[in-house]
């Protein structure tokens, strides 16, 4: 695991509470991605942040692709940089 236990528990707690309710809107934390391969949507969670992909039918769910962190304009994952 690259996120420290502090970070996973951010990332936990910022999961519950942004994308419970409404996680296909957008707001100042989330954003909709333009098309990449990990994922349609990004919540921004301070340096951290989390792709994930909505699906509607047949019933509302999230699923989390990638967490990554960010440095000015890099974007790591899993250790590795990753272009978006």
């Amino acid at each position: 695991m690259y996120l420290t236990a502090r970070q996973q528990s951010i990332v936990l707690d910022a999961v519950d509470e942004q994308l419970m309710y409404q996680p296909n809107i957008e707001t100042k934390n989330r954003k909709l991605m333009r098309p990449n391969p990990l994922a349609i949507w990004e919540l921004r969670i301070g340096e951290l942040r989390v792709y994930y992909d909505v699906e509607e039918e047949p019933e509302a769910l999230v699923y989390i692709n990638a967490i990554g962190v960010k440095e000015r304009n890099i974007v790591r994952i899993a250790g590795e940089i990753f272009e978006l």
